[in-house]
């Protein structure tokens, strides 16, 4: 059964274009290590009164907007292997600078997840 890491994320609004070239570089090594499909996706319509809306839930800050994105695999499994590669991938360290974060990495929400329902 496919399984899907799935995060949440606040992005300062000013930092998007940034975030976009390092999310499409996250694609490319991922996908090259066997994901099979990765989407990031940005904030448009958070205002809504179901649930816990995004920008409650992240605690957005003015200027800020949320990042909703998965990562696809085959099995758990098959995402223990390519996450252990991808974090091994002497790449993914040169994405960021730790002197100038673009987002806030205390405020992500990750996890794993089983998929129960594809169609």
């Amino acid at each position: 059964m496919r399984y899907v890491d799935g995060y949440v994320l606040p992005v300062p609004k000013k930092n998007l274009r940034a975030y976009r070239k390092i999310a499409q570089k996250g694609a490319a090594i991922w996908k090259e290590h066997g994901a099979l499909e990765y989407l990031e996706c940005v904030g448009e319509d958070l205002d809504n009164e179901c649930g816990t809306p995004y920008p409650r839930l992240l605690k957005l800050k003015r200027g800020e907007t949320a990042v909703f994105a998965w990562i696809v695999f085959k099995s758990r499994a098959h995402r223990d292997r390519v996450n252990d590669k991808v974090m091994k991938d002497p790449r993914m360290s040169k994405m960021f600078d730790p002197k100038k974060p673009i987002f806030d990495f205390k405020r992500i929400s990750f996890g794993g997840f089983a998929v129960m329902v594809d169609a």
